[in-house]
């Protein structure tokens, strides 16, 4: 009787790595930051690089009054709480970032989870449950496809942004049963955003709860930065908004904010944030002075949209193709024919010295290789035209545009 392999299953990943690795190339998905310079600049192999990958969106990371706070908490606190929020692990500095989560969406309650993917993860699967039903778009996020397999509900997914059909499969459920719609307001691979608008009110027309995961839209849309929802006039119409500290903010973490009343409750029931080990003192402090200073970040936002219009433009321009039509977000992906050019223009890249992201099946959609640029408020001006000239070099030499 033979034993099977529990690692037969990946051979393909196996297989498609070590081709990968065939030619003398680097792996994509082993890059060492030896140094980390500034939110836009990074020793990698020894050479100095401009990070077009890290979705540090507002610059966040170097910011001297974070740092200030996070050095203050450390020093105070200790390095780590050792305990989950319901046990040892509530310290000052866990309130006051939730209390800077509320005063910046203007929200009654705010919850502060370990992770933003636990963030996802744990709202998901405690909200909806047996008998009940969660409504996903086919392309969310991996964290928000966890959060239904964790739980008991039953998962419906619609057309990637397609307010008709998410209708449609409304319209099939129980009027009875409990339903909770999931968006996003920015898509992580393609930059794209969600028509929220439509969606909101059709998921209102069906009795739905909805949560928004602001991930990629919070800092940079909307007159606070709150997220696409803010930019959309939908405030007050969202039952439950959930971010992270990883991205705009700076650090690591995840929140969900909302008016609900009963939303306390959570807190017992929510296992993602029952059993796992609350954030150390030095990570909220520094997550709450970011918050504080994003929703005055005006001049940030303004700078961070100029350099992703100049930069869609002059990619567009050359000839690349794009995973939008115009500069939708932060993000940009450049879209390549197949894995072989898409590794050749990311080493290209790299060589050249821009750090940017390979994506792969399957967590692109529809089978697709992409290179996805994350843009920063702190690139300059200088940065972009490089950048640019950077691309324009690579794709000739790999052939992706004509010399």
């Amino acid at each position: 009787m033979q034993v099977t392999d529990l690692f037969s299953k990946f051979d393909p990943l196996i297989a498609i790595r070590k081709e990968m690795l065939s030619h003398g190339g680097r792996d994509p998905f082993a890059v060492v930051m030896e140094k980390v310079l500034s939110p836009t600049k990074a020793i990698i192999k020894g050479k100095p690089v401009i990070l077009l990958g890290t979705y540090n969106y507002m610059g966040m990371t170097f910011d001297p009054d974070v740092i200030a706070a996070g050095e203050k908490a450390l020093k105070e606190f200790g390095a780590g709480t050792t305990g989950s929020r319901v046990l040892n692990g509530t310290y000052q500095g866990h309130k006051a970032c939730e209390e800077a989560l509320k005063d910046y969406y203007g929200m009654e309650h705010a919850m502060v989870f370990s992770t933003g993917y636990q963030a996802n993860l744990g709202m998901i699967s405690t909200l909806a449950g047996k008998g009940e039903y969660v409504i996903i778009d086919a392309d969310s996020h991996a964290s928000i496809y966890d959060g239904c397999r964790l739980g008991n509900a039953e998962i419906i997914r619609f057309r990637h942004n397609s307010p008709e059909d998410l209708d449609r499969r409304l319209a099939r459920l129980p009027k009875e049963a409990g339903k909770l719609v999931v968006l996003e307001g920015v898509y992580s691979m393609l930059g794209d955003i969600a028509p929220l608008a439509e969606m909101v009110a059709i998921a209102k027309k069906h009795d739905a709860l909805i949560l928004d995961d602001e991930a990629h839209g919070m800092g940079f849309f909307g007159k606070n930065g709150r997220g696409v929802f803010e930019e959309l006039g939908l405030e007050g119409q969202i039952d439950f908004i959930v971010g992270t500290f990883s991205k705009s903010v700076g650090t690591v973490g995840g929140f969900c904010v909302s008016n609900h009343p009963q939303f306390e409750v959570l807190r017992l029931v929510c296992r993602p944030y029952v059993f796992t080990a609350s954030l150390p003192p030095s990570v909220v402090a520094t997550a709450e002075a970011s918050i504080r200073k994003l929703q005055k970040a005006n001049d940030k936002r303004e700078h961070l949209w100029k350099n992703s219009r100049r930069l869609h433009g002059g990619l567009k321009e050359m000839g690349f193709k794009l995973g939008t039509e115009t500069a939708q977000s932060a993000i940009i992906a450049v879209i390549l024919p197949d894995q072989e050019q898409a590794v050749a223009m990311w080493q290209n890249l790299l060589e050249l010295g821009l750090y940017v992201n390979l994506a792969r099946p399957p967590a692109t959609p529809a089978g697709m290789f992409l290179l996805r640029c994350s843009l920063c408020a702190e690139h300059s001006d200088d940065d972009v035209t490089e950048i640019l000239a950077m691309f324009k070099k690579a794709g000739q030499a790999t052939g992706v545009l004509a010399a």
